[in-house]
């Protein structure tokens, strides 16, 4: 009985000292249950038949619960010190084009470029995500992004300058910082975040990461027409409700119509050149999701606001006093996306529809500026369209060890329509065809592990037709195919 007892002291000692180890305090509430369980087992081991059923397990019961607080407290201690985020995700991709690259291939003579042909490798995006947790509802979260392996900057050939080479600064600085913020948790339903933060308009920018799409690029319709990835400084309110709802309504600076064009629609207005963002205008985005069904999410977003006064160019009192007083050049863009997921299959389609006020005037405005300027004195359409959708099936999941191991092959599908320039001045326009294009793409998705993924793929594109010079209607551009490869990572861990 004696080395029975010892044992059990030496058990419980030992047990402490690994507690003490893990700076957990224990209590004398749980020294004395401990103590409690020695006692029961040395009156059972002494005297069996008298220790009463009920009063033996009213006993354990006790025990068990202390026990089990216990073991509550080391796991909020351990998610306690799991505070710091790590993370991030890119792309290591490489193409061979059948089509030419040269500037003019969109020109009076597309034949010539008929037959060309050219290969690129890239660095898309590296993203590292850092977080922190500081503990009562408040944390900040970042993200750095090398954009195709480093600055953003580069060399362009304009077509609007009979083939001048010019440099392009996208946004200052040699890395750009796509998130920075403050976040102030109250409870699941309010969240207030301010600071750099991504701008979720639209599927794309909503599920950016590399897992996240089939494709080794990005999906060329949302990618073409709005910023992505979409990042300002803006003011957040967010939350959700326990039956699946997620809500987002946001407060940020106005895009810069200034450098508007005719290929990326307002993709170039987000951001700055500058070492500041101008915020003569103001505009607000909202996003709502619902996740209340198994596999599947339904989302609208939009996104309204001004963008014309967000200009160096003139003072808002030249503005005043010219025949641009009244423009505003408000965009309003709508968009509807979903996925589906299980069983194997995923289906994602989304569509994007924008509108912008006084495009007309807006184009008469930047073509007008100055050498030199920050505008590239381009067309800029009033409306712009993407659509797309997406399935692919993993013939993986028919194999239950392959299935258990959490590896994934999907063989997948891809449809996008998209037209920078869909409408001109509230009415319809081939001035641009190229602007407007169909594309298809079959190719595979190889998971070894659900962080990493292996794509190939190919793809179509079908430029739209429009007129010839004379003045007949038709096909005019030569088609796009590619065959595509990349190497793709995304993950994010506690630590």
């Amino acid at each position: 009985m004696r080395k029975s007892s010892i044992l059990i002291i030496l058990l419980i000692a030992s047990t402490l000292s690994a507690f003490a180890e893990d700076s957990i305090k224990v209590s004398a509430a749980d020294l004395k249950a401990l103590m409690l369980r020695v006692e029961r087992l040395e009156q059972q081991t002494a005297n069996p038949n008298k220790l009463g059923q009920v009063d033996a397990v009213s006993g354990a019961s006790k025990i068990e619960n202390q026990e089990s607080k216990i073991e509550n407290r080391e796991s909020k201690i351990q998610n306690r010190k799991r505070r710091f985020t790590i993370g991030g995700y890119g792309e290591v991709t490489a193409k061979h084009c059948f089509y030419s690259n040269n500037y003019l291939r969109y020109g009076k003579n597309p034949e010539k470029y008929k037959n060309d042909h050219y290969g690129e490798v890239d660095l898309p995006h590296v993203v590292i995500n850092l977080g922190y947790d500081f503990g009562k509802g408040w944390s900040v979260g970042t993200e750095i992004e090398f954009e195709h392996g480093g600055t953003e900057s580069a060399i362009e050939i304009e077509e609007e300058e009979g083939g001048e080479y010019e440099q392009e600064v996208e946004r200052g600085g040699e890395v750009a910082l796509e998130q920075f913020w403050l976040q102030k948790e109250f409870n699941r339903y309010a969240i207030i975040r301010a600071g750099m933060q991504v701008i979720p308009v639209g599927a794309l920018n909503a599920h950016h990461e590399s897992t996240e799409y089939f494709g080794v690029y990005r999906n060329e319709g949302e990618f073409t027409i709005i910023p992505s990835t979409w990042h300002e400084v803006a003011l957040t309110f967010m939350g959700s409700t326990k039956n699946g709802w997620h809500y987002q309504a946001m407060f940020l600076p106005g895009l810069d119509s200034d450098r508007f064009n005719r290929k990326n629609w307002i993709k170039p207005g987000a951001g700055s050149p500058y070492e500041f963002k101008l915020a003569n205008v103001f505009a607000g985005a909202a996003r709502v999701d619902y996740t209340g069904v198994k596999g599947l999410r339904l989302s609208l977003s939009g996104y309204c606001g001004n963008s014309f006064r967000n200009t160096l160019s003139k003072t808002n009192a030249e503005l005043d006093e010219s025949a641009y007083k009244k423009v505003k050049g408000t965009v309003s863009i709508g968009a509807f996306d979903f996925a589906y997921k299980d069983y194997g299959v995923i289906i994602r389609g989304s569509f994007m529809y924008g509108h912008l006020s006084d495009a007309a005037k807006i184009t008469q405005y930047n073509i007008a500026m100055r050498k030199g300027s920050v505008s590239s004195k381009q067309w800029v359409a009033s409306d712009a369209l993407a659509a797309g959708i997406e399935a692919g099936y993993d013939f993986f999941s028919l194999n239950k060890k392959l299935a258990e191991k959490k590896q994934q092959f999907y063989l997948f599908g891809r449809y996008d329509y998209y037209d920078s320039m869909f409408r001109y001045d509230n009415r319809s326009t081939d001035m641009y065809a190229w602007c407007g294009r169909h594309r298809a793409a079959v190719g595979i998705n190889y998971f070894p592990i659900p962080q990493i993924g292996i794509k190939a793929e190919f793809s179509y594109g079908i430029l739209k037709p429009g007129t010839r010079a004379d003045g007949t209607k038709g096909k005019i551009y030569n088609d796009e195919p590619q065959i595509a490869i990349g190497i793709v990572y995304a993950g994010m861990y506690k630590l």
